[in-house]
């Protein structure tokens, strides 16, 4: 693609979506049936008014099916199935268009997403442009009758594993995904999605309690020093206003979020977007929590001059100060998330930091933390 989005000051090139990949393999193939002969590229107009023109690969022709590939272009978004072959194998039936699933393509087995149980991971809007494509196709071609398309992605399986398709409950492959057929590069729309497909996930599978995660340390830290059950987490990676108002709309009871002090420290200050481009205070908050607990200008300066939260943290625990600060810290912590959702659903928080463990636990942190685990909060 050559279409462009400006992202932080950067000209980022658009993708497009494995559900793109499905309905122009499909168009492909269908045409290629109708017709005969070859066709090299085909031409999509995605949900989004972009017209792409893809370049059509592996080419296999019988008289009764077509089977073809389009490969997989995630621009400069850095996506996993960046460069995967989508096939579609297309053959005539008399009526109707029939869509399943083949090798590489998940199948769900949790209540929650937009697929139902049992079916495979074809997503609506790529399932609507599959059939759109073969209709054009059909039209063209002055045929009135209907298909039958497998869409399959090689290798699939084991994408899926780096993916949060296993703790959705999509199983044995990749999700064919898309409501606009296009990517665009860092979407803070589709991580936002994917917060939101999680707790759907979660919801529908009767949890009441959320626990969350900005990401991997945090995990890895609960697991093996907390004891945590991680298996049904929530990842936000930046987002922790989605959190909590998804969490409120919802309607679940409570939510848990862990979390490194050089996040949460943000949210003490209520910046609910993590992200270093939208704001930064870490220290500067370390600082004057240090000083409104008795520290001197010197110490102060010191917290306000270090580079890490580590290191501030070595310096309030060398000037005795570690235990106020945290306190302090995270009674602003509760008070900022029980603000965002108006006091209707309990939340809680515990920071940690890989050198000194853990530093806090907001007030109802501990309690919360017993639905996530049966080991003894010291």
């Amino acid at each position: 693609m050559k279409e462009f989005v400006m992202r932080d000051g950067k000209k980022l090139r658009l993708g497009y979506t494995t559900g793109s990949c499905a309905a122009a393999a499909a168009k492909a193939a269908a045409w290629m049936l109708l017709r005969g002969g070859k066709k090299e590229t085909i031409r999509l107009l995605t949900p989004k008014g972009i017209e792409l023109t893809l370049a059509v690969e592996d080419i296999h022709s019988a008289p009764d099916c077509v089977r073809c590939a389009i490969r997989k272009d995630s621009g400069d978004d850095p996506d996993i199935t960046n460069g995967l072959l989508v096939y579609a194998d297309v053959a005539l039936t008399a009526q109707g268009v029939a869509i399943r699933g083949g090798e590489g393509v998940g199948t769900v087995t949790k209540a929650g997403l937009a697929c139902p149980v049992g079916e495979w991971a074809i997503n609506p809007v790529p399932r609507r442009m599959i059939c759109q494509a073969l209709e054009d196709v059909g039209t063209a071609c002055g045929y009135g009758g209907g298909f039958a398309v497998t869409i399959s992605i090689p290798g699939g399986e084991e994408v899926a594993k780096k993916t949060f398709n296993p703790r959705l409950g999509i199983v044995g492959g990749l999700s064919i995904l898309g409501t606009t057929g296009i990517v665009e590069p860092m979407s803070e729309k589709a991580l936002v999605d994917t917060i939101r497909l999680e707790m759907d996930s979660r919801k529908a599978a009767g949890d009441r309690h959320v626990l969350a995660f900005f990401g991997n340390y945090g995990v890895d830290f609960s697991r093996s020093r907390l004891g945590v059950d991680v298996s049904k987490r929530v990842t936000i990676s930046n987002y922790v206003g989605e959190l909590l108002d998804y969490g409120l709309y919802c309607g679940f009871e409570d939510i848990l979020l862990i979390g490194h002090l050089g996040k949460l420290v943000k949210v003490a200050q209520g910046i609910m977007n993590t992200h270093s481009s939208y704001a930064d205070g870490r220290t500067s908050f370390l600082a004057l929590a240090a000083m409104l607990c008795g520290a001197s200008r010197k110490t102060g300066r010191a917290v306000y001059d270090a580079v890490t939260t580590d290191e501030a943290m070595r310096i309030l625990t060398q000037e005795g100060l570690r235990e106020a600060v945290m306190a302090f810290t995270c009674q602003k912590i509760e008070y900022y998330m029980e603000q965002r959702v108006h006091g209707e659903v309990q939340t809680g928080a515990v920071l940690f930091s890989n050198t000194y463990g853990v530093l806090g636990y907001t007030s109802r942190a501990k309690e919360l933390l017993l639905h996530h685990t049966t080991r003894e909060i010291l």
